[in-house]
């Protein structure tokens, strides 16, 4: 039905640059997958969330294509080697497709690579795709441009987790996480994101806040009821218009500044600058970027 195989070489083909051909044959065919974002800081039991959401997802009989993305490592896969084996116990289900992207040769990058893996995922008919990301930051926040909704977990006790809280990443949140929500933290955790969040200004949806257990799979009901909620309320709103079109435009803005990049890589190498101001060089290159 998902045809795993053929998913896996279109994926790393699209890595590698040459998706081009590929996404635009299949682009008729997205637009039908739910997508959800997760991230936080490391540590923060992710991939223990992520698979209980596949698990959860599959009880409702569910395709999943899971995402893992790794900014800080693109060209090594061994940080999501614990994550793989967490996510272990749905290799064996057809009707999950589980990926770790690496940008490499990606026009647009990694966040590039990623909206091409959810493209294809979405073309290949599954119905849940999970976007899981390392670390928090401005790859995150690109990211999170991809989801219809965005989980942000954080972890009692840590200090990461406050960092999240006043880096900006309150303005992505969909619904926030506290996992591991047995330490005796975890009430103080809940106080700091409702403090966090009473000094935003929300626009309709306000995000919601779940504690969970991943480990024991406590909380993951009431994960997974927020997560239609919010998807009902974007349906009922009209939002998840918005949302797809911030997805569209968040990956024609990737392949975009991809192209432009590699053309200004070209004409910084190929040109001497000697004895030329920041500034005086800028001026000069624009007209030959076509711009």
């Amino acid at each position: 039905m998902h045809k795993p195989r053929a998913l896996a070489r279109a994926i790393s083909c699209a890595e590698s640059g040459r998706g081009r051909d590929l996404v635009r044959a299949l682009y008729s065919k997205t637009g039908r997958a739910v997508t959800i974002g997760l991230t936080g800081p490391p540590g923060v039991g992710k991939s223990t969330l992520a698979s209980a959401l596949v698990r959860k997802a599959r009880g409702f009989g569910k395709s999943v294509g899971v995402i893992s993305v790794d900014p800080s490592s693109p060209f090594s896969h061994g940080a999501l080697l614990g994550d793989r084996i967490r996510l272990a116990e749905h290799f064996t289900d057809e009707a999950v497709f589980i990926r770790s992207m690496a940008s490499r040769g990606h026009l647009g990058g990694l966040a590039g690579a990623t909206a091409d893996a959810v493209s294809l995922m979405d073309a290949f008919g599954f119905e849940v795709i999970l976007i899981e990301t390392v670390g928090v930051g401005q790859s995150e926040i690109a990211i999170a441009e991809l989801a219809q909704t965005t989980l942000v977990a954080l972890q009692p006790g840590s200090g990461d987790s406050i960092q999240v809280l006043k880096a900006g990443i309150m303005e992505i949140a969909d619904v926030f996480v506290v996992n591991k929500a047995d330490h005796p933290m975890a009430d103080q955790l809940r106080r700091e994101i409702r403090s966090a969040m009473e000094m935003q200004q929300w626009n309709g949806w306000i995000p919601e806040l779940v504690a969970t257990q991943a480990l024991a799979g406590e909380g993951i009901d009431q994960l997974w009821a927020a997560i239609e909620r919010h998807m009902a309320y974007l349906n009922e709103t009209g939002e998840i218009e918005g949302r797809r079109r911030d997805a569209f435009v968040h990956q024609v803005r990737q392949l975009a500044l991809g192209r432009i990049e590699r053309r200004l890589d070209h004409l910084l190498e190929s040109e001497n600058y000697t004895g030329t101001d920041p500034y005086e060089a800028a001026d000069r290159i624009i007209p030959k970027l076509g711009l």
